[in-house]
């Protein structure tokens, strides 16, 4: 395993579990703070191309299993250019309280990267676990990608959310159910998690897994983002790392949801942040001690895994 931070807002290398393994040489530091401020929240094409080049450059694909952390949220969009890097067909299994799956505007941006991800031809499809956010109420008028979701490349699987409200059909799959204006989930909250796992491994349709987690999926008790959170545990989380990783082939893992104060250098970016992140106030160092504690836990988990 390669355990790397690509250190975009500074909220990794101080936090114990990383420091530690950077002090000993088993992280690699990747300084990618000049690149923020074009990354953050949304990426022109030209800022996607420069941080693929800069990982490239950083031999990021060397063969070895790949375990990336990367900070705030507000990068997830950056999943679509590590995947670029892989070179065999893989299904990605996505954690998250958000489905990422809005089709307007085309860009890389944290509520759009799952369908630029659906756009390289080695994503077979994508899976996400724990949503539980109002993107899926009136999904049609958000411009989510429920065409993927239709034709079988999407799979989403609430944490616990209500039927959506469509206007359109949108047939059935192994975990949605078009009918009568609506579409019912597949909630996670409502059948036996083990029994749920089984079902979506049985799902996917490749050998390589790629694992995309944005720890906004956990319950506030355990993680602190700049955006609203699940319903998921850590517990829940490790259970389907193990169980994939016996499973399926863990290609590579990239994790998100970390918290920084976001800092923007135009109003654009500030503006979408504005409307995008819920009101709350800034965490305290206590409250922040969660991401350490359960970043440790993931750590430990990917050290077993990948042993």
């Amino acid at each position: 395993m390669r355990l790397r931070l690509l250190d975009l807002d500074g909220s990794l290398p101080s936090q114990a579990p990383f420091a530690e393994r950077l002090a000993d040489g088993s992280a690699e530091h990747v300084d990618l703070k000049g690149m923020s401020a074009s990354l953050r929240i949304v990426a022109r094409r030209r800022a996607m191309e420069a941080f693929c080049e800069r990982l490239i450059g950083e031999e990021y694909a060397a063969g070895a299993p790949e375990v990336t952390f990367y900070g705030s949220g507000d990068f997830h969009h950056l999943a679509a250019g590590l995947l670029r890097l892989a070179n065999e067909p893989v299904t990605v299994i996505h954690f998250d309280n958000h489905p990422d799956w809005v089709s307007f505007p085309p860009t890389f941006n944290c509520g759009a990267w799952v369908n630029r991800a659906l756009q390289l031809p080695h994503v077979r499809k994508v899976v996400t676990l724990g949503p539980c956010s109002d993107d899926l109420a009136w999904p049609e008028l958000k411009s989510a990608n429920l065409a993927a979701v239709r034709e079988g490349l999407l799979e989403i699987r609430p944490w616990q959310h209500p039927p959506s409200r469509v206007l359109r059909d949108y047939d059935r799959g192994p975990a949605h159910r078009s009918q009568g204006g609506y579409i019912e989930w597949a909630n996670l909250a409502d059948d036996d998690w083990r029994a749920a796992l089984d079902d979506v491994i049985a799902g996917v349709p490749t050998r390589a897994v790629w694992l995309t987690i944005d720890k906004d999926v956990l319950v506030e008790e355990e993680a602190a983002t700049n955006w609203d959170q699940g319903g998921m545990s850590v517990d829940h989380l490790i259970e389907a790392i193990r169980l994939l990783a016996l499973r399926k082939r863990l290609f590579g893992v990239d994790v998100c949801g970390d918290y920084s104060t976001p800092r923007f250098g135009d109003p654009f970016r500030a503006t979408l942040a504005h409307f995008d992140h819920p009101s709350k106030p800034e965490p305290t160092p206590e409250v922040l001690r969660r991401n350490a504690a359960t970043n440790a836990r993931l750590l430990a988990c990917f050290d077993e895994v990948f042993a």
